[in-house]
């Protein structure tokens, strides 16, 4: 048993090494000069360390710091994420504990919307915000969020689903309304699911690149996922140290998020599968 535990842990940190090292590869060459990213790129390890990257890459380009850019990301995925979250929540809530007509074509449909790919509903989408007004803006990025993410909603569903209705009817008894039900006894009690969903939104949110090159054409409003690509141009050179400079710190908001976050992460997948 300890023998083959042993190579199960060897097997996996191997695995792990596999994985991380493309994002250890970009910390060290944030510290490179760009000629010696590609000349040495064997080497790991910079011969002098470059901190001027960091210095470059936050200054932006046409006269946009980085900082306007990480502005932006954290407006489009907080907000986006506070609506998909609160509505993800209540839209579960119905289908878990409430009864109307059609539910189950209303349930088959949300289900659908998770197995579609978003270039079957990228054209349709954007002819739609296109005759609204909102090419332009941030509203194709965050009021869909508002409406109910498959995915979410469906994580919510499986951890109601195991809340006992009793809980329900005794409160009922105790003269709660639904929506008195769902704030003070269900939403406390799905937190795990809760969390998840958030982290979940914010660092896709956060990484969404093509619903800014679609919609966003002021540079002012770029996210920072897509003021990125603005390093690399084909045409002349690109500042590759720069880049991995303003890459790296793009990374620190998604990995406090996950250090924080951990736990309930975790207890909202484990608790899901079992559930399920």
């Amino acid at each position: 048993a300890s023998r083959a535990a042993l190579i199960r842990h060897l097997i996996l940190i191997v695995v792990g090494v596999v994985l991380i090292y493309p994002v250890v590869f970009m910390v060290f060459a944030s510290f490179k000069d760009t000629n010696e990213i590609f000349r040495t790129a064997q080497n790991l390890f910079p011969s002098k360390f470059q901190f001027g990257n960091y210095v470059t890459g936050w200054k932006g380009f046409a006269g946009y710091s980085f900082g306007i850019f990480f502005k932006n990301s954290i407006v489009i995925a907080g907000i986006s994420t506070i609506g998909a979250v609160i509505s993800s929540a209540i839209v579960s809530y119905g289908f878990a504990r409430c009864e109307f007509k059609g539910k189950g074509i209303w349930f088959a449909c949300m289900l659908l919307s998770m197995m579609l790919p978003f270039q079957v509903i990228m054209i349709p989408q954007y002819i739609l915000f296109n005759r609204l007004g909102w090419v332009g803006s941030y509203l194709p990025l965050i009021v869909p969020q508002w409406f109910g993410q498959g995915f979410f909603i469906f994580l919510n569903l499986q951890f109601i689903k195991g809340i006992p209705r009793d809980l329900d009817e005794a409160a009922k008894i105790d003269g709660c309304s639904i929506y008195s039900i769902f704030i003070r006894i269900i939403l406390p009690l799905i937190k795990p699911s809760l969390v998840t969903s958030a982290i979940f939104s914010f660092m896709w949110r956060w990484d969404d690149f093509l619903s800014a090159l679609i919609y966003l054409s002021d540079p002012v409003k770029y996210p920072v996922s897509y003021a990125l690509k603005m390093f690399s141009d084909p045409t002349a050179g690109s500042d590759w140290g720069a880049m991995f400079a303003m890459a790296t710190l793009s990374l620190i908001p998604i990995f406090l998020i996950f250090l924080t976050m951990q736990k309930y992460l975790v207890e909202g997948i484990a608790s899901t599968g079992i559930k399920g």
